[in-house]
């Protein structure tokens, strides 16, 4: 067991910040790494030592391995935190942070490789007693095989291309008639895109939700889950708004969902934060993938259970044994985050510019994750997600009343937020329901659009 004395943050923007303040509060020194664009950042103001590691551009700074360890060294940081992004998820990268012998506050390096890979993941999820997508085992060879698969299986199915994605060589079959054809132009469509035409079949899941579990493991065998969250509102694959618990998952289901991840993660060795992402429908679950880092959404489980993540995450990589046991969980009330981006509420056009005015809402139960003050400017050469509005209520109304009343309050003058479209969501009947699905939100901004 080793306590960590300084912090090496690699990340920027409001992650930096959150993972400084834990640090600070277990008394760990940091130090925070940025890039020219970067300079006068919150989380660079407030660690106890600021290195420049490159120029604006990503590649030539927040991903660049030699920079950052050479950081490190410079420094004498006894460990790394990746946060999420960048570097959070490169195998490689962890392994040399700890060729170096410099902690990695992240899961072992074997398992950020097997769960980055969409095959590998999916294989070992399988073999965990994860619960699959239900389809081929491997690709389709010839129509007879893939109409006995798909009557086994049940329509409609989607023919997928093995070797791309993106949409293409992508097809719905509704029925046993269109099989032949659909499959047909499933493949000569992966042969024009991919110079393959090797295709795989699964069940098509028509509109889903998306639930996904927090589990922490302690890399001995030990694992607990933090129950699920609801991360269904996404504008082209991108979360915009998530609640805990989800408004559609009973108790008992996610008892049994959450105790099948921690058993999963235990028999893995899984060491730090993870998170298991499912597609539910019809009252089942379907493994997708999974995260190996700490989440953007962590705060909504934080609220519920009242732990700390970051804490946790740097305990364990200490070598320290999981703060709790499955039966210390407990989860209270609800709790909402709003990911408010420098955008355009409309089109969703970035919006970066000088902060001319910043207003955090406050109260009780409500938290504000950003690195913005008034007179930052916010740079055009990364993600631009700004600040995250995390409320927490006994009851999941309460939760939506107090958040109608936090985004009131907020104020960021300089440029456009996406804090407009938070609020026009929250005046929508569905929603306030909790009747969503994946594909809810680019339907009601289509529907917007039209009005």
């Amino acid at each position: 067991m080793m306590k960590i004395e300084k912090l090496l943050i690699a990340n920027r923007g409001e992650i930096a910040l959150r993972i400084h303040r834990a640090a600070h509060e277990m008394g760990i020194r940091t130090v925070a790494v940025h890039s020219t664009a970067d300079a006068d950042a919150m989380h660079v103001r407030l660690a106890d030592e600021a290195i420049c590691i490159g120029p604006p551009p990503a590649g030539e700074s927040y991903l660049n391995i030699p920079n950052i360890i050479s950081a490190a060294e410079i420094s004498h940081a006894d460990a790394i935190h990746p946060g999420y992004g960048f570097l959070s998820e490169n195998a490689q990268f962890a392994e040399i942070v700890e060729s170096h012998n410099i902690i990695f506050v992240g899961p072992k390096p074997e398992h950020i490789r097997t769960m980055g890979d969409k095959v590998e993941a999916k294989r070992t999820a399988g073999k965990l007693g994860l619960p699959l997508v239900p389809g081929s085992d491997g690709a389709i060879t010839g129509i007879e095989s893939a109409k006995i698969i798909a009557e086994k299986i049940g329509y409609p199915v989607i023919i997928k291309a093995a070797s791309g994605g993106g949409g293409r060589g992508m097809k719905v079959v509704p029925d046993a008639d269109s099989l032949e054809s659909l499959m047909g132009q499933a493949k000569s469509e992966a042969k024009a895109a991919f110079g393959d035409d090797t295709v795989y079949m699964e069940k098509y899941l028509g509109n889903p939700r998306h639930i996904e579990f927090q589990i922490f493991g302690d890399g001995e065998g030990n694992a607990i889950h933090l129950g699920e969250r609801d991360c269904s509102l996404q504008r082209r694959h991108q979360k915009v708004l998530e609640e805990a618990p989800s408004p559609v998952i009973t108790h008992a289901q996610r008892d049994e969902m959450g105790m099948i991840c921690a058993k999963a993660m235990a028999e893995m060795g899984y060491r730090g934060a993870g998170t298991i992402e499912f597609l539910y429908e019809n009252g089942e679950f379907y493994f997708i993938e999974m995260n190996t880092r700490l989440q953007v959404e962590h705060p909504v489980t934080e609220a519920i259970t009242g732990l700390d993540l970051v804490r946790e995450q740097i305990k364990i990589a200490e070598g320290n044994p999981l703060t709790l046991r499955q039966q210390d969980v407990q989860f209270r009330g609800h709790a909402i985050e709003c990911r408010i981006n420098a955008e355009d509420p409309r089109t969703f056009a970035p919006s970066p510019g000088l902060v001319k005015s910043f207003h955090a809402p406050g109260g009780m139960h409500v938290r504000v994750d950003s690195g913005l003050y008034a007179g930052y400017k916010v740079p055009p050469y990364y993600d631009s997600m700004i600040a995250k509005l995390i409320v927490y209520g006994t009851t999941r109304q309460g939760a939506l009343r107090r958040l109608r009343r936090a985004l009131e309050e907020f104020v960021i003058e300089g440029m456009k937020t996406t804090i407009p479209l938070h609020q026009a969501l929250l005046d929508d009947p569905e929603f306030q329901s909790g009747d969503y699905t994946i594909k809810w939100l680019e339907e009601w901004l289509a529907r917007q659009d039209e009005g």
